[in-house]
């Protein structure tokens, strides 16, 4: 007679290693030995068992069962976790926009029979950077001395805080305390601050900024430093310095997508070719951005014949144009009254492999109303409502002015029908918007009874 095996925590920590779905984690979490002889025995749970299960809840955005687990680990007083496992914890709660949830697990971690320290204290301040809860992060701030000194990692996040919400010389008076109190900054520290002085195109501060985290505070700029300044520099017509910097970093595909889009601007194109066969030669391959910039460039131009050929140059290096490249070749197309060609593309679009999205029904949909292509913008429109899709609401108050005035009635019933269909629209749209874009008194029936079936659904 064989005796049935033990299943041990190393066995279940085995177990929930290999296991994908969070939900079979869960139950056998919960009922780990399911042959045992003494089934009133309690299993004894290792550390490592609860880092794995709430690892998995946590990452699958199961909170709730998230939270019996927590609950069990903090009656369970064998165990004493490590802070990691409340930084994890904090941070999975932060990705689901929970921030209170954050804070009231930080600050029951006592009750876990685990320490506080400044590593949590960051976990916990930049989860409640990332779902905005400022007013909370100033709270939690005057707590930072019962859990240590602030570090670099605390600095960085606040400075973060300070540039996301516009105050850029509170995060500079922020990286100054950081100074005086002799804590070094960082790559992040240096990146952060020379990225928010150049979206505020500062740049000659952001230069400097850049020369004193080498020369000053012995840190290495990065090619995303590179970056920042290089568009910064194109953005205020500095191309001969943002070309002159690019020689500094081995420049990726961002930072000539950057460059190559301030040629262009610049009028400059001729010397678009040149920039490329650099990218090449320094084993910088072109990726969708590079390509999709040469696309836009075209398009300017109307040399729809390049743009093309950038689209079939794409495919034959493996690159699959996305709904961004043709969206620019459709708006182009439109804005020089191009409907047969742009109508062609958009139908064509799906056997290229794209699939069209919002963006490109609007640019349709917009392009046909202006070239008063009714009944072919009516049918865009109602493949928009089947698909989900909405179309600007001035450009619809336009299309159905357009039609009043044209005495199109049937087509304006058609196209009532479909924003019907779609309830894209409520009563109180169409009672605001059909006097005023049909200011003749005779209405087509179907404008009557479809308010009426408005108003009797919303005041029954």
């Amino acid at each position: 007679m064989s005796t049935v095996k033990k299943v041990t925590s190393f066995k279940l920590a085995s177990l929930l290693r290999r296991e994908n779905d969070p939900s079979a984690a869960i139950k056998l979490f919960r009922n780990p030995d399911p042959e045992s002889t003494n089934p009133q025995k309690p299993f004894r749970y290792s550390l490592l068992c609860y880092d794995l299960i709430i690892t998995k809840l946590g990452s699958s955005k199961m909170f709730d069962e998230l939270d019996q687990i927590l609950l069990q680990l903090k009656s369970d007083t064998r165990i004493v976790p490590t802070e990691i496992i409340f930084c994890n914890v904090v941070k999975y709660f932060a990705r689901g926009r929970l921030p209170t949830r954050a804070l009231h697990v930080f600050d029951e971690m006592p009750q876990y029979r685990c320490q506080r320290t400044i590593k949590s204290f960051n976990s916990l301040l930049n989860a409640l950077l990332k779902c905005g809860a400022f007013d909370e992060m100033k709270k939690v701030l005057t707590r930072v001395d019962e859990y240590g000194e602030p570090d670099a990692c605390t600095y960085n996040i606040l400075i973060n805080g300070f540039s996301q919400s516009g105050r850029f010389d509170e995060a500079l008076k922020l990286f100054d305390e950081m100074v005086k109190k002799k804590v070094k900054p960082t790559g992040v520290t240096f990146g952060t601050i020379i990225r928010m002085l150049c979206n505020d195109l500062k740049v000659n501060e952001a230069l400097k900024m850049k020369h004193d985290m080498l020369k000053v505070y012995g840190v290495f700029p990065t090619v995303h430093i590179y970056a920042s300044l290089i568009k910064a520099l194109c953005q205020v017509g500095e191309l001969g310095l943002a070309f002159k910097l690019k020689d500094e970093v081995k420049a990726d595909s961002a930072i000539y997508s950057t460059l190559i889009s301030s040629l262009i601007k610049a009028g400059r194109s001729d010397e678009v070719s040149g920039i490329l066969e650099e990218m090449r030669e320094k084993g910088c391959e072109p990726d969708t951005v590079t390509y999709n910039v040469l696309i836009n460039g075209f398009c300017l131009e109307n040399d729809f014949e390049s743009a093309y050929k950038v689209l079939d140059d794409m495919v034959e290096k493996g690159l699959k144009p996305d709904v961004i490249s043709y969206n620019m070749i459709l708006g182009a197309l439109f804005r020089i009254q191009n409907w047969k060609e742009g109508a062609y593309l958009f139908e064509d679009m799906p056997r290229r492999g794209c699939v069209p999205d919002v963006l490109s029904y609007r640019i349709v949909f917009d392009g046909l109303c202006e070239g008063l292509k009714f009944e072919e913008a009516a049918v865009i429109l109602d493949e928009m409502m089947f698909k989900g899709y909405k179309p600007r609401r001035d450009r619809l108050e336009r299309f159905l002015q357009r039609l009043c005035e044209s005495e199109k009635m049937e087509i304006l019933g058609d196209v009532i029908s479909s924003l019907n269909k779609g309830n894209a629209y409520d009563a109180d749209f169409w009672s605001v918007t059909v006097p005023e874009v049909c200011k003749e008194p005779v209405l087509s029936d179907s404008i009557d009874l479809l308010l009426l079936n408005k108003l009797k659904e919303e005041c029954p």
